[in-house]
């Protein structure tokens, strides 16, 4: 137990697919209103793993056939955390340089801003390749509660 609320951990498995996407921000979206997350909160956090799953998608799972993404969600008191397990190519998102925003749209690289959304909207981001073991990526981010 963790402060007031207890401790909570959940995980569930999706194909790795872009339609699967939606059942991934409502599976999300259950357990930030369980955590008493504010709007805000509750739009970061979905929009954070829906990028993050996309990357996977697109990038760890280029040229499979099936994969799937596991999503495990822990909150207590302080924090909500979402890991993001996969068997797909390694994709360190967190090694993607930040994009120059001072550049004129027309003249910027394409790609990088949904990582940049994403180290915007968490409070932590953390991509760890196991080996055998899959890809983890972390993303962590405090609870603001409903007023």
């Amino acid at each position: 137990m963790r402060g007031s609320l207890s401790f909570l951990m959940r995980t569930a498995t999706f194909p790795a697919s872009f339609n699967q996407l939606d059942n991934i921000r409502e599976y999300v979206n259950i357990f930030t209103k369980e955590a008493g997350m504010d709007d805000p909160g509750r739009c970061a956090v979905e929009m954070a793993a829906d990028e993050a799953c996309s990357n996977i998608i697109e990038h760890a799972y280029t040229g499979y056939s099936s994969g799937v993404i596991e999503c495990t969600i822990e909150f207590d008191d302080d924090s909500f955390t979402i890991v993001l397990h996969d068997h797909g190519s390694p994709f360190d998102l967190t090694s993607v340089p930040l994009p120059d925003l001072s550049e004129e749209l027309e003249n910027r690289k394409i790609g990088g801003l949904g990582v940049f959304l994403i180290r915007e909207l968490m409070d932590d981001v953390k991509y760890e390749n196991r080996g055998q073991m899959g890809n983890f990526l972390t993303l962590k981010r405090k609870i603001s509660r409903i007023k």
